[in-house]
């Protein structure tokens, strides 16, 4: 098991599963692109950076992607927000 953590691939087997969940909530729930990958890429940020941490990358390689993260997140909670309170 150790190698799956040594060569970062538990962070591209998290990422093969969002990618799984994008598809799903696009295909079979009709959500838009546009809402799911807001939803998701803060994630998928945070696997990038968690994958350059367990293979040993210099840190930058590792606060960007993290550093990224946040301000996607805070997107995606303000894209929610602001759909809440369209009138229907």
């Amino acid at each position: 098991m150790n190698w799956l953590f040594d060569s970062g691939h538990a962070a591209d087997l998290v990422v093969a599963v969002l990618l799984v969940e994008a598809v799903w909530l696009i295909v079979r729930k009709g959500w838009d692109a546009g809402e799911v990958t807001a939803l998701l890429l803060p994630a998928a940020m945070m696997m990038l950076a968690l994958r350059g941490a367990l293979t040993g990358a210099d840190w930058p390689w590792i606060a960007l992607p993290l550093a990224a993260s946040f301000p996607l997140h805070l997107i995606d909670i303000g894209r929610r927000v602001l759909s809440a309170r369209r009138p229907v």
